[in-house]
């Protein structure tokens, strides 16, 4: 996929105007935050957020060696 995206004054700012059809893949709307990381490839633009995916894997790492004292409390 390729698309060709146009930058736009916004205020003292530029900005880019992504289709909706790249806001739907990405799963993010107005008032969302996007994240832009550089890789060696380039840039990537995502709605993936580093910083919670690695508190979710600790929060599962704790599930699972806690399970049965989490099952337990559950009842």
């Amino acid at each position: 996929m390729a698309n060709t995206l146009k930058l736009t004054n916004i205020g003292n700012s530029v900005g880019v105007i992504l289709p909706k059809e790249i806001l739907s893949k990405l799963r993010v709307e107005k008032g969302d935050s996007l994240y832009v990381i550089e890789t060696p490839t380039g840039i990537e633009l995502t709605s993936y957020r580093p910083d919670f995916a690695l508190q979710m894997d600790i929060a599962e790492q704790i599930m699972r060696d806690n399970r049965d004292v989490l099952r337990k409390l559950a009842k």
